[in-house]
């Protein structure tokens, strides 16, 4: 968790090659209804340190045009907090979404790929996370069998949470590329992750991590909402491809 932060101008390269090995079997969600066939609802539960509240199933809504996953701070002291994640796990292609950030001191609002441990597999994960105490800028990192420290803080130009804006990463054998508005800003090629993970977006408080989040004040209710994600499989990247 240790932030390790550094922010660069945009490379100007375009989002355009990832349609070059993508198979037929793209699918995209509008986030206008729950779909429980390809989706499931954290709850009752807490993933513990860092984080400092329960999952809830009745705190992720659907409007006309978007997904809301809301968090509150009940006068109990109780803290209640939203995840949705795909049944399935999903492995090289790229991942876009458009979505707008939450925004409150101490809290975090994500979309990302995980497996670990709870799922019997090594815990990869690629992540992209709104630290809400600056929606200003966006924090990239991933793990690779639990190794992290990869992570870099980029200035987006814009404020996250006042409009809806399309985010993405390519996850290669060879690299990862994270996409703002389909503008290239980062570029991972070391110890990268291998395992298929499940696509997850959620908003939560931490505890313990004030350096990194700053501290929870118990802003309620505090809401990041999502429109719509997409997932274009690269078939050249299957394990029979990269071994010739």
């Amino acid at each position: 968790m240790l932030l390790v932060a550094g922010c660069s101008e945009k490379e100007k390269e375009p989002a355009s090659e990832s349609t070059a090995n993508a198979s037929e079997e793209t699918w995209v969600q509008p986030f206008k209804e729950d779909n429980a066939e390809r989706w499931e609802k954290s709850n009752g539960y807490s993933n513990g340190n860092p984080f400092d509240c329960t999952w809830s199933a009745d705190h992720i809504s659907f409007q006309q045009d978007s997904m809301q996953l809301k968090l509150t701070a009940e006068d109990s002291g109780q803290k209640l907090c939203s995840e949705y994640k795909t049944i399935d796990t999903y492995h090289y292609g790229k991942y876009e979404v458009r979505m707008k950030a939450a925004n409150n001191i101490g809290i975090v609002s994500s979309f990302f790929t995980y497996t670990g441990p709870s799922f019997g597999t090594a815990w990869d994960e690629i992540d992209i996370e709104f630290l809400g105490k600056d929606t200003s800028k966006v924090q990239l990192n991933y793990y690779t069998d639990g190794v992290g420290g990869h992570e870099k803080l980029v200035d987006l130009g814009f404020d996250a949470s006042e409009d809806f804006h399309d985010y993405a990463f390519e996850w290669r054998a060879d690299s990862i590329k994270w996409y703002i508005d389909g503008q290239l800003v980062h570029t991972a090629t070391d110890n990268l992750p291998v395992t298929p993970g499940k696509i997850m977006m959620n908003l939560w408080n931490g505890t313990g991590v004030d350096e990194w989040l700053g501290h929870y004040d118990g802003g309620s209710p505090i809401t990041a909402e999502y429109q719509w994600m997409k997932f274009t499989p690269f078939d050249s990247e299957s394990p029979a491809a990269t071994q010739s």
